[in-house]
């Protein structure tokens, strides 16, 4: 019976295939704008994510001062010291590595050529903190971080401005009318999820960068890594509770610092993304509404064009219920058509959305499946009125209608 009503409901859509695929418009437009959406913004959400991922694992950030990235009173809040530094890595647990920064711009100069650039000042422990293997050269030794010497390490962008194809290992460069030695190579990250070109960047010993380019031992930011094992939340509370100490700040007075955890900045992003997402989504969804009331609106029109037939087929002994099932095939069916033709082109605007945004393509077969699901409820909700009028025609009426 089923697959009799299917052939019947093919006919009635190859017999008026203008108006069959004016009536699924609506439903491949809505069908098509859901899985775009949804494909952009999963592919933004990994894109965020991976970006995150380039400044660490697990990596927390200790600013001074209050706001977002260590704003608000941060010119009032006395600096960092490599002491307090020390002090988190002996008594805060669950800590796999901490790093003390500060940065200066300054101007890198090597033979004819020159680039205006960030130098960081820290420890061997950076390279662990950010995830940021070499590649090729050494790290820092345990001498060189005492004394303060004059050696570097490269950021890609530096190395193809300064020294292009050339091997730069051994070379000395200025920073500024400091000579330093290189003596490594940083592997490319690209850019941070903020858009800042973390390879534009030369890593210096941190006594190196106070004693000879700033002239002071401040220490601006402390980064740290916590262990996989271990609970950021925990360590961020650690390091809050001992700084509080350290810095002697009285109980219900505010911190004149600021603990990040990038783990929660990430959620925060990835939250955001998939929220816009969802509501874009859901106004794209509407489309696949007024395809309803476009197949509901045709599927009317055809029971009257065909209250003749309808009547025959009463008249000969079908019953209700299979001119019931004849027209909610039919509707089914217009959706379902639909919904296929608007998956096939959502994902490929999908694809070449994200190329265009240069954000990865994230394939989700749950919400192809969903967009299909309920294009084909679509046709059932919108259809079954229609259907249950031509079921409810009275046969003699029926074969009386011109």
């Amino acid at each position: 019976m089923f697959l009799n009503a299917l052939l019947l409901a093919l006919r009635e859509i190859r017999r008026n295939v203008l108006r069959s695929s004016l009536t699924i418009l609506g439903i491949v437009i809505g069908v098509a704008s859901v899985i775009t959406m949804v494909t952009i913004g999963e592919g933004a959400t990994a894109q965020v994510q991976a970006d995150m991922q380039k400044l660490g694992t697990n990596l927390l950030q200790v600013f001074r001062g209050q706001g977002f990235g260590g704003g608000g009173a941060r010119g009032a809040a006395p600096p960092f010291t490599l002491d307090d530094v020390r002090a988190i890595e002996e008594e805060v647990t669950g800590i796999r590595a901490v790093a003390p920064t500060s940065n200066t711009s300054v101007q890198a100069i090597y033979g004819n050529a020159n680039w205006s650039t960030q130098v960081v000042g820290t420890t061997d422990q950076y390279l662990d903190v950010r995830d940021w293997p070499l590649a090729s050269g050494r790290n820092f030794s345990e001498s060189e971080l005492r004394a303060g010497a004059a050696v570097c390490i490269l950021g890609e962008t530096i190395k193809q401005e300064l020294f292009g194809s050339q091997d730069p290992l051994g070379a000395n460069m200025r920073l500024g009318k400091v000579a330093c030695q290189v003596i490594g190579v940083l592997t490319p990250k690209g850019l941070s999820g903020f858009g800042q070109n973390q390879d534009d960047v030369v890593l210096v010993p941190i006594r190196m960068l106070q004693r000879r380019l700033v002239g002071n031992t401040d220490v601006n930011v402390i980064m740290i890594s916590a262990r996989d094992t271990a609970s950021t939340a925990k360590v961020k509370a650690d390091v809050e509770r001992l700084m509080r100490e350290r810095r002697k700040i009285r109980e219900g007075a505010e911190d004149d610092f600021n603990v990040r955890d990038m783990q929660e900045i990430t959620a925060a992003f990835t939250s955001s993304s998939r929220v816009m997402t969802t509501l874009l989504s859901a106004v794209a969804a509407v489309s696949l509404v007024v395809g309803g009331v476009g197949i509901m609106n045709i599927m009317l029109v055809s029971v009257t064009e065909r209250t003749r037939e309808i009547g025959i087929r009463l008249a000969v002994g079908a019953m209700a219920k299979d001119v019931l099932l004849q027209f909610l095939v039919e509707s089914v069916t217009l959706a379902a058509l639909g919904g296929i033709i608007g998956i096939v082109l959502g994902l490929t605007a999908g694809i070449l959305a994200n190329n265009a945004f240069n954000v990865p393509y994230v394939f989700n077969p749950g919400i192809i499946l969903i967009a299909f699901l309920f294009s084909a409820a679509v046709g059932v909700i919108f259809g079954y009125f229609p259907a249950r009028r031509a079921a409810q025609l009275d046969p003699i009426e029926a074969l009386r209608h011109e």
